[in-house]
């Protein structure tokens, strides 16, 4: 496991190490999936949730206000595709874009680390 670990360091790392480059690609990480909901709009769209509503109901907590703003953010960053069928009533449904998927493997470490942090914390 830590071969695997070095030798993805090695990839993606540049050598010699740029910190300055590795910290703006930090923030654009965070800047671009963070927050409180973004992750969880992510995670209800994978689920099959398509419609606003639908989205809205499957995260507790969320306004609608502000799943309004997340999503148009997620549209203007290619991460959610909002298609728009123009039936009576109007039918919207988001989908999330290959770009989105690319960091599958990455919500699903966060989703492992996670659950292992909430087990360590309930041994204390």
């Amino acid at each position: 496991m830590d071969q695997i670990r070095i030798q993805k360091s090695k990839e993606i790392l540049s050598q010699p190490r740029n910190q300055k480059e590795e910290v703006q690609a930090l923030q654009d990480t965070i800047y671009v999936i963070g927050g409180k909901w973004k992750l969880p709009i992510i995670n209800s769209l994978c689920n099959g949730n398509k419609r606003f509503r639908d989205i809205e109901r499957s995260i507790p907590g969320i306004t609608t206000r502000m799943l309004s703003r997340e999503l148009k953010e997620m549209e203007a960053n290619s991460l959610v595709k909002r298609t728009v069928t123009p039936e009576t009533p109007v039918l919207i449904e988001y989908t999330v874009t290959d770009y989105c998927r690319s960091f599958g493997d990455i919500i699903l470490e966060m989703i492992k680390w996670g659950k292992q942090h909430r087990e360590m914390i309930r041994k204390l």
